[in-house]
């Protein structure tokens, strides 16, 4: 690892410290380093609040000697929104080095950061370690240029592949861990989506449960009849006002809507019949699925859609990532739909 991979690594250590935080914005994180040795770090903590950038430059809080050099995981912004330009903070600063993880990924800014700050006098180097920083923005990355969230199909099921214990059984398949591993995928969430079958039968509360929840996400329930019980959780609760009902709308509508409304991410957790319809119209960009190790025979079938037609035309893993926690194992991975599934 060369020495601006060694400082990028850092700032992407600052950048982490964002996820789930800053929505709509990205995690970003950023080091200033002076001789090879880092004297202020910054991460954006929230929409609103300073940048990444901006924040390390307040922290170091002195003129910005000559040769300091300023890693930053994503390209400056260029426009003024809630805070002020990025590129003018930093030429204002008096930094003539800037080494850049991955380029903006919003199709109407990118590459301009790079060159205003080039224009000004400023080195510019980018894509050092470009897959990783763009990899920790990935649903970030898809909204800002298509405007529709990303999509995480999450379930506990058991290994014949079914979400429901019998009738007369408690009502959990996976462990405690797991359980509380997922909560973290909630927290890094937007909005977490279920259908009118799951809040009748469960009534859960769709909440991040820790101490350390700075944010609740918006919970969505799909409905055809728009016959729901009005003392469940999610409507009588603290946090009813960010609970929304779509009735006889489209997955595909919902999403769209959602988007709009600066949801970046969507999780869906339940039921079956909402996860089979997401992945038979080809709209989840990724899976988290707990694993159980016991045979239930519930009556309720993970992604219980009407399947592929072909064993070619089915929607096949990519990235494959396993996890053993507790008993349980924790399965994630990349669907990739082949272009004749697609209608192309």
């Amino acid at each position: 690892m060369n020495k601006d991979e060694q400082f990028m690594s850092e700032a992407l250590r600052e950048a982490k410290k964002s996820i789930g935080q800053t929505s709509p914005n990205p995690a970003v994180g950023a080091v200033l380093v002076l001789r090879n040795r880092i004297v202020a770090r910054g991460h954006h903590r929230r929409a609103g609040l300073p940048h990444a950038e901006i924040e390390c430059l307040q922290r170091f809080n002195r003129a910005v000697p000559k040769g300091a050099v300023l890693y930053v995981t994503l390209e400056p912004c260029s426009s003024v929104g809630r805070t002020g330009a990025c590129t003018e903070a930093i030429i204002r600063s008096g930094i003539k080095s800037v080494v850049i993880g991955t380029a903006d990924p919003n199709p109407r800014h990118r590459g301009r950061g790079l060159e205003i700050l080039r224009n000004a006098g400023i080195e510019v180097r980018s894509g050092v370690l470009a897959e990783r920083c763009a990899a920790l923005n990935e649903a970030f990355n898809k909204w800002i240029a298509t405007g529709i969230p990303f999509v995480i199909a999450k379930c506990g099921m058991s290994l014949d592949g079914r979400l429901t214990l019998p009738a007369d059984e408690g009502r959990w398949i996976t462990s405690a861990a797991a359980r509380r591993d997922a909560q973290t995928l909630r927290a890094q969430s937007d909005a977490i989506l279920i259908g009118a079958e799951t809040l009748r039968v469960d009534n859960p509360r769709l909440t991040v449960r820790n101490a350390g929840a700075s944010r609740q996400p918006i919970r969505v329930v799909m409905t055809r009849s728009g016959k729901l019980p009005p003392r469940s959780r999610i409507f009588t609760d603290r946090n009813a006002k960010r609970t929304l009902v779509y009735r006889n709308e489209p997955l595909a509508a919902v999403l769209a809507d959602l988007g709009k409304k600066d949801v970046v991410s969507v999780t869906i957790e339940g039921g079956g019949d909402v996860l089979g319809h997401a992945l038979d119209q080809r709209l989840i960009d990724k899976v988290q699925i707990y694993i159980a190790p016991i045979f239930t025979g519930g009556g309720v079938t993970a992604f219980s859609g009407k399947g592929s037609r072909s064993t070619l035309e089915s929607a096949r893993l990519d990235r494959i990532q396993f996890e053993k926690i507790g008993p349980d194992l924790c399965l994630s991975g990349y669907p990739k739909y082949p272009a004749s599934a697609l209608g192309e």
